[in-house]
C-alpha cells in the first residue's frame, strides 16, 4: 500500500503504521516508556517541588501523533505503573503521595485532547500545532496546579507561582520544538505522496 492511499484527513502519524492490536498495544507502551524516559531529564526549580521536566514535552508529543485514544492509553499506563511503584516519574520518583501527581492526571487528560485535534489536522500546520501545544500545556496545569495547593497546603496563588510560572518559558520552548517537528513530519509525508 503506498503513502498516498494511507495519507488523509482525519488520521494522526501513528495511523501511517499498517493497522494492528499489536501496533496499537506497541504504540501504547512505546508512548509510555517515551514518557517516563523523558520525566528523566528534569531540573530542579529552587523553591518547588516541581522540576523542569522533558515529561510534558513526551506527553503532548505522544498524544498528537499517537490520537486520542492510544495517547491517553499510554499516559494511562505511564500513571497506573509509576504509581504501582516504577520509578519513571520526574527525577526517578514513584507512588501516589507526590505533590506533581496532578500533573500527570493532567498529561493524561491533554493525550486525549490534543490526540483528538490531532486527528482534525491540528498537528499538520504550525499555528494549528502552536494552539494544540497552549491549550494541551494549559491542561496539564489546570489539574496540576491545583492538585499541587491541595496537596502541599499552599495558596492558589503560591501554587502557582511554584508549579506554573517557572516554567512557562520552558514550555514555550518545548511548543516550538513541537510546532516544527510534527507539521515538518507531514510535509515531507505530503512530498513522498506526491512521488507516487
Amino acid at each position: 500500500m503506498s503513502t498516498a492511499a494511507i495519507s488523509r484527513p482525519g488520521q494522526v502519524l501513528a495511523d501511517l503504521l499498517p493497522a494492528s492490536r499489536v501496533k496499537d498495544a506497541t504504540l501504547v507502551l512505546g508512548g509510555a516508556a517515551l514518557t517516563g524516559i523523558a520525566a528523566q531529564i528534569a531540573v530542579p526549580v529552587p523553591g518547588s517541588p516541581v522540576p523542569v521536566t522533558g515529561q510534558t514535552f513526551a506527553a503532548l508529543l505522544v498524544g498528537t501523533s499517537l490520537g486520542a485514544y492510544r495517547g491517553a492509553a499510554s499516559l494511562a499506563v505511564y500513571a497506573v505503573v509509576g504509581m504501582a511503584g516504577v520509578p519513571w516519574f520526574a527525577q526517578a520518583k514513584s507512588g501516589m503521595s507526590m505533590p506533581s501527581l496532578g500533573y500527570v492526571f493532567g498529561m493524561l487528560l491533554a493525550a486525549l485532547v490534543v490526540g483528538a485535534l490531532a486527528r482534525r489536522g491540528a498537528d499538520r500546520s504550525v499555528a494549528r500545532m502552536a494552539g494544540t501545544m497552549v491549550l494541551g500545556s494549559a491542561i496539564i496545569y489546570a489539574v496540576g496546579v491545583p492538585y499541587l495547593a491541595a496537596s502541599t497546603g499552599m495558596s492558589l496563588t503560591e501554587a502557582v507561582a511554584a508549579g506554573l510560572t517557572p516554567f512557562l518559558i520552558g514550555d514555550a520552548l518545548k511548543a516550538a520544538l513541537a510546532m516544527g517537528a510534527l507539521p515538518l513530519a507531514w510535509k515531507l509525508i505530503d512530498g513522498d505522496t506526491d512521488k507516487h
